[in-house]
């Protein structure tokens, strides 16, 4: 079922003046995110005509933008991802670890976006392999995936790591697996030391490399001693780091990396209404224990605050590391598997056909009739309303 607002519709109402008012500030990137959001499954990118072969009903479906910040185009996109993790998951328990970027770091890292989240995720993933593999916690070469949120439940900065961690790895010789306890994989005051020392350690060599830039309220820290001023409270610190409860089993872990993968900032799930240029919307206040309140803000506020998730180009906000590595892991799972006594995983499917593929991804069939069940023909293309610059791709109407 279709929500009844969407970010869609406040960037179509609000978008034109949003840019008016702050569009010298704005950058490509997100110049690009408020276009392609606005005018996703709409004439703009065109589409094509089905017709049902029974009752004769017709539709439109209009071709998605794909933008990966844009709420209703991560449902293909996180199924084939999900697909391919199934092969990966090993019978061992899986625990999810955060790491979490202190306030005073916020601001930096909202500046300096690729170099300091690059940062954030190698700073979370070396410090979880490195105390892993210590003898004295589990002495193991472990893997797992990262994926880096910008987001609190506000929509404010709040640049944090979620890792999913297999519960064990394999021992330094590769000859055995060792596992960890069922229920507890490493001591998370451990990790937040460790994880303070090594991103305060990286973040000081990027200064020194001239790596960061400062702007605007922060351009005093291009000053070594200022710079070096403002991290020295961090150092002692303690960082924000916890471990939820491992997961039940590999179908749970699926199920939660779902959650989590391709999210972005809000869902349109999440918004109520839009009323007289303002947004009200459910959020979540952890520091009420979750309670469920409802946010009013501005139309550009509201934009304002989606925008500060813009991600920069290429930048990469899933990744794998140590035995999950791109480069050998399909080896090291292998091997993984067979010390453990593993059945091999299940075959992926090699359709091609996007509706079919969908089928199988998502259960849902695109050549179905909503009104009375026939079957759905392709009468011909529409072509967008306007030139549009980026590529659009078939959407999946629901």
């Amino acid at each position: 079922m279709k929500p009844v607002l969407e970010v869609a519709d406040i960037f179509r109402h609000h978008g034109d003046a949003y840019r008016q008012a702050h569009g010298d500030h704005m950058g490509r990137v997100e110049h690009r995110i408020l276009s392609a959001i606005a005018a996703c499954r709409t004439a703009v990118l065109g589409g094509h005509v089905e017709q049902c072969t029974d009752c004769g009903e017709k539709r439109i479906s209009y071709n998605s933008c794909r933008n990966r910040h844009c709420p209703k185009c991560q449902n293909l996109a996180r199924a084939e991802w999900l697909e391919a993790r199934k092969a990966e998951l090993l019978p061992v328990p899986y625990f999810h670890v955060v790491f979490t970027l202190p306030a005073p770091l916020t601001e930096i890292a909202f500046q300096n976006k690729a170099v300091v989240y690059d940062l954030l995720m190698r700073a979370a993933a070396d410090t979880l392999r490195t105390m892993a593999a210590d003898r004295e916690h589990l002495g193991a070469d472990i893997g797992l995936i990262a994926v880096l949120h910008t987001w609190g439940q506000n929509l404010h900065h709040h640049p944090h790591v979620h890792c999913i961690v297999p519960g064990g790895g394999l021992s330094a010789d590769g000859a055995k697996w060792v596992a960890s306890r069922s229920d507890f994989l490493l001591d998370v005051k451990v990790l937040s030391v460790l994880f303070r020392n090594r991103f305060i350690n990286e973040i000081t060599a990027a200064f020194k490399a001239g790596r960061l830039q400062f702007f605007a309220a922060l351009a005093l820290l291009a000053d070594p001693d200022t710079f070096a001023h403002h991290l020295a409270p961090l150092s002692a610190a303690d960082w924000v780091v916890y471990a939820k409860r491992p997961f039940g089993g590999p179908e749970e872990t699926l199920a939660y990396l779902g959650r989590y993968t391709h999210r972005v900032a809000i869902t349109n799930s999440r918004l109520i209404n839009l009323e007289q240029g303002r947004v009200s919307f459910r959020w979540k206040d952890y520091r009420q224990g979750g309670e469920t309140k409802l946010m009013t803000l501005s139309a550009e506020e509201f934009i304002r605050r989606f925008l500060l998730h813009a991600l920069p180009d290429g930048f990469q906000r899933i990744r794998h590391y140590g035995l999950l590595a791109n480069g050998h892991r399909a080896a090291k799972l292998e091997l993984c598997r067979t010390l453990l006594a593993a059945p091999p995983p299940p075959a992926r499917s090699a359709t091609r056909d996007y509706r079919e593929q969908y089928r199988q991804l998502t259960g849902n069939d695109l050549d179905i009739c909503p009104h009375c069940g026939g079957r759905m023909v392709r009468l011909g293309p529409l072509p967008s309303s306007q030139p549009h610059r980026h590529a659009p791709h078939r959407c999946d109407t629901s």
